[in-house]
């Protein structure tokens, strides 16, 4: 991560602490729903989501979510060994997922349409890939629908709770000179230095 500081690299690691411990809650819910009623499986994968989305809409930093989702990896293993390598993989594939869209801008656009689509590509890769891993046979019809379609709305509602609690966080301040703008494209700060030399 450039221009990473010991405070940006401290934010980084309350969250996924926090996302840690919130990973090891829904990890044990998954087992039960597995058991007992497996087509809402997808309903609790966006949990995964959250350190990530909090860490990227607070910090609007490059590598916060991979970060992030590697020390709620390994927090979350701490306390379920024998989960270790699904708890430290969700949280790296996650972060690199929802890294990857704001890579393409060189980490110069924050806008919340961004947030969702990644959040939706992500929820994609991962239905499918719990799909071809399960089969499809295991369901039937509109039951495959169901399962799929909750590998997407879980994901893409994670996000908007996690971009409602990163902006209460940053109205108490926690972040203020951690942040970078939403939109640092040169091309808009070349419209914006045009207005101010106007006004």
């Amino acid at each position: 991560m450039r221009n990473s500081s010991t405070r940006l690299l401290l934010t980084c690691a309350a969250i996924g602490v926090g996302g840690g411990l919130v990973f090891v809650a829904s990890g044990y819910l998954q087992g039960i729903i597995a058991a007992t009623l497996p087509i809402l499986y997808g309903l609790l994968i966006g949990v995964y989501f959250l350190p990530g989305v909090l860490a990227q809409s607070l910090l609007r930093r490059g590598g916060a979510a991979l970060l992030t989702g590697l020390f709620a990896g390994l927090v979350a293993a701490a306390f379920s060994p024998q989960w270790f390598f699904r708890y430290l993989g969700a949280g790296l594939a996650i972060g690199a997922l929802q890294e990857l869209p704001f890579l393409v801008t060189r980490y110069r656009y924050w806008k919340a349409w961004v947030f969702y689509l990644a959040a939706t590509i992500a929820g994609l890769v991962f239905g499918f890939g719990v799909f071809v891993v399960i089969g499809l046979s295991n369901f039937t019809g509109w039951a495959n629908l169901v399962y799929f379609v909750l590998f997407v709305v879980s994901p893409v509602l994670a996000t908007w709770i996690g971009r409602i609690l990163a902006d209460r966080l940053d109205k108490t301040g926690v972040a203020r000179g951690l942040q970078q703008e939403i939109d640092r494209r040169a091309g808009r700060r070349q419209d914006t230095n045009a207005l101010m030399v106007a006004a």
